[in-house]
């Protein structure tokens, strides 16, 4: 029997989109009203991976990841599956639409605090119909890296600063483990 595993799950604070948990003697944080998350793999007929930037309030400072967004978060979109909430975040963001989205399935990125999921999916067949750059204040980059360049690109963002996604782990793992 696993300790605090049957230990009655208790709200210590909510807010619009977060929530503080306590389980036995494990603090966690989750996502509000069950949303979770929605991150596109995106890559183009030229082997070059769609990347976003944009500044993350709780590093203090911009991030370079995959586009990304949640799913049902708002009245409007609420019941929708995480594909379709995918397709829209990814034109939103970069810009591209995807002829096609496949679900790769579902990834929990840092378990022993956060108890939020995403729907890892992978675009096909892209096609730039906008600018991107987001809704509201979002003020989103795209950028569009050749994947052969992937590891001198991260180097490059690191040495200016910018935080780097874990999920571009994804990119780089072949090469790591050679």
């Amino acid at each position: 029997m696993i300790e605090d595993a049957d230990a009655p799950e208790e709200i210590v604070w909510e807010g619009q989109y977060i929530v503080t948990k306590k389980r036995g003697r494990w603090e966690y944080v989750g996502r509000a009203r069950g949303i979770h998350a929605a991150v596109i793999l995106a890559v183009d007929d030229a082997d070059h991976v769609i990347l976003v930037e944009q500044f993350r309030v709780p590093l203090g400072r911009k991030c370079i990841e995959l586009p990304a967004g949640l799913v049902g978060d708002h009245d409007d979109v609420a019941g929708e599956d995480a594909a379709t909430a995918g397709a829209r975040e990814l034109e939103e963001e970069t810009g591209y639409a995807a002829g096609r989205i496949d679900v790769v399935g579902e990834f929990h990125s840092s378990p022993g605090m956060v108890s939020e999921s995403f729907t890892l999916l992978r675009a096909h067949d892209l096609k730039q119909v906008g600018e991107g750059g987001g809704v509201d204040s979002e003020n989103i980059t795209v950028h569009r890296v050749p994947l052969a360049g992937i590891e001198q690109a991260i180097a490059g963002w690191r040495e200016q600063g910018y935080a780097i996604d874990v999920k571009l782990l994804l990119l780089l793992g072949a090469k790591l483990l050679g």
